[in-house]
């Protein structure tokens, strides 16, 4: 998967509709009440409070994701500091998005 195909993925896992995406300016509607206005959808792969953001939309599968991010880490520590991109990974990968590796 490519970066903006990795940030449209978790923003529809979000909650995000009516993505379009012009590169680097992919934007979107939260949610789509009359008023809805789009926005630019966060950046996932750099941003780490965007990240814990779209883990709390995986509570019951918190533990999944843990796993999916300690073996892309490598162990238990790094996990805990892991980079809002190996995150994005993990996310993606326990939801059932991920498609191969990124080129």
């Amino acid at each position: 998967m490519n970066p903006e195909q990795q940030r449209i993925a978790i923003a529809e896992a979000c909650g995000w509709q009516s993505i379009t995406s012009f590169g680097k300016n992919v934007t979107g509607v939260l949610n789509q009440s009359p008023n809805s206005i789009r926005e630019h959808i966060p950046d996932y792969l750099n941003d780490l409070n965007a990240m814990h953001e779209a883990e709390q939309s995986i509570p019951e599968g918190l533990t999944a994701y843990w796993i999916e991010l300690v073996n892309i880490c490598g162990s238990l520590i790094p996990a805990s500091v892991a980079s809002a991109q190996q995150r994005a990974e993990a996310f993606l990968k326990t939801i059932g998005k991920w498609e191969g590796a990124q080129p």
